[in-house]
């Protein structure tokens, strides 16, 4: 049996090796399309702000360990998949054949179409090449402008403010976080985030990018122009499916899986950011871009590649940042649901020591989460909503009181056993 899995990010290695452990006689080769080893794209930004070494992006650290696992690393830019033939051609114009394909090429930054993006101080963040590219120009005191505040932005956000740059960000959103935090999560994220010394403009976005006085002039929709010696895009992602077309595997944002990761295509399986897979509540297609679930549909295909029947429960949003210190999460359906659904939703606020919590219920069960400045215990929360555990006299409770998500999750848990 030959594999072959088209993107080395965590999601593909997962399953290379979790082939090989079922699989111990299975060719297995692992295609990436950079110049490194396998690494973390979460790992970037503790590189671009110092803790680590580029080598520490390295998602194996052992030298030897492909080798080892006897996992054929290939670099090289796939551009077609010929599922007649069952080979991947390279952009060299060489072949692979296959008998099963992965496909797990993950997202690709978005660049909006705006004059000035391709200036040569204007970057994305979104590979290791880019990050030394930054971290070369990011200097102290230099005046660096970001566009976007959601989950990556907020990560390189922090990176950049390490290494002491005077730094403003730019959102279109209403908020910080906004696919993350509700309007007051996020509106308090901002003013937590001002009090750190970011400037950040929300309901704005950059309309130009020109060359002036030996610096960049960036235009934005409110009408206002900043000055900056470096633009960092962090504008969002999308998934990278455009060497799929004429496959024949049926695709609308992302690529549609069932819930064994399998495609439309025979013999073609699909996980991670690339998927538009089952929603954990809903059950409708959606992207869902996080690691958690990235890595259990690495799994799934995998078995199901190696002749299992390994099923997904669905895509649960799972979201955990640190914005300069102050921890936010969010699970499930945060934005709740509505009153004719079967909807009710409880939000404690308290501002001035950043501390906030929004549950979400439909019926019986707790479906969505959102938390400020709650470290103790908040797994708590993905549990009540990962397991849909029937409250019953818990959900009156927690509408009072929604600090009771521990005691909550403890008694369903036992009534549960």
């Amino acid at each position: 049996m030959k594999h072959v899995i088209i993107g080395n990010g965590p999601t593909g290695l997962v399953a290379a090796e979790t082939l090989r452990r079922l699989q111990p006689d299975a060719e297995i080769a692992l295609i990436g399309d950079e110049a490194e080893p396998p690494y973390s794209r979460m790992a970037i930004p503790y590189f671009l702000n110092g803790k680590i070494a580029d080598s520490g992006t390295h998602l194996r650290k052992s030298h030897d360990h492909y080798a080892r696992e006897r996992i054929h690393l290939i670099e090289g830019r796939v551009v077609k998949v010929d599922a007649k033939d069952k080979q991947v051609e390279f952009a060299s114009g060489e072949r692979l054949p296959y008998d099963r394909l992965l496909i797990a090429t993950g997202s690709q930054p978005i660049r909006p179409k705006v004059a000035g993006m391709d200036l040569a101080n204007v970057h994305t963040c979104w590979t290791i090449e880019d990050a030394r590219a930054i971290a070369a120009k990011a200097k102290p005191g230099s005046r660096v402008l970001q566009l976007g505040a959601g989950f990556i932005g907020c990560i390189i956000m922090e990176a950049l403010a390490a290494r002491g740059v005077k730094l403003t960000v730019v959102e279109m959103g209403d908020r910080m976080v906004p696919r993350m935090m509700t309007a007051k999560a996020g509106a308090m994220i901002k003013t937590w985030v001002e009090k750190k010394g970011v400037a950040v403009h929300v309901n704005a976005a950059i309309t130009e990018i020109v060359q002036k006085d030996g610096a960049l002039a960036v235009k934005l929709s409110t009408g206002g122009e900043l000055a900056a010696d470096l633009v960092i895009c962090a504008a969002g992602v999308r998934p990278n499916i455009e060497f799929l077309q004429g496959s024949g595997i049926a695709m609308e944002r992302g690529i549609r899986v069932d819930a064994g990761m399998r495609t439309s295509v025979a013999d073609i399986y699909a996980a991670g950011d690339v998927t538009e897979a089952a929603d954990f509540h809903t059950g409708k297609p959606e992207l869902n871009a996080i690691q958690p679930n990235a890595v259990d549909q690495a799994r799934i295909a995998a078995h199901n590649m190696a002749g299992g029947e390994a099923v997904s429960g669905g895509s649960l949003a799972i979201n955990v940042l640190d914005t300069l210190g102050l921890v936010s999460t969010s699970f499930g359906q945060w934005q709740g649901a509505a009153k004719e659904q079967g909807g009710a939703g409880v939000e404690r606020v308290d501002e001035a020591n950043y501390r906030y919590l929004s549950l979400q219920f439909r019926d019986d069960a707790l479906i969505g989460a959102t938390s400020i400045g709650w470290t103790d215990h908040v797994g708590a929360l993905r549990g009540l909503v990962q397991t849909q555990a029937p409250l019953g006299e818990w959900k009156a409770r927690l509408l009072a009181d929604p600090t009771q998500f521990m005691a909550a999750y403890l008694a369903t848990a036992q009534k549960a056993a």
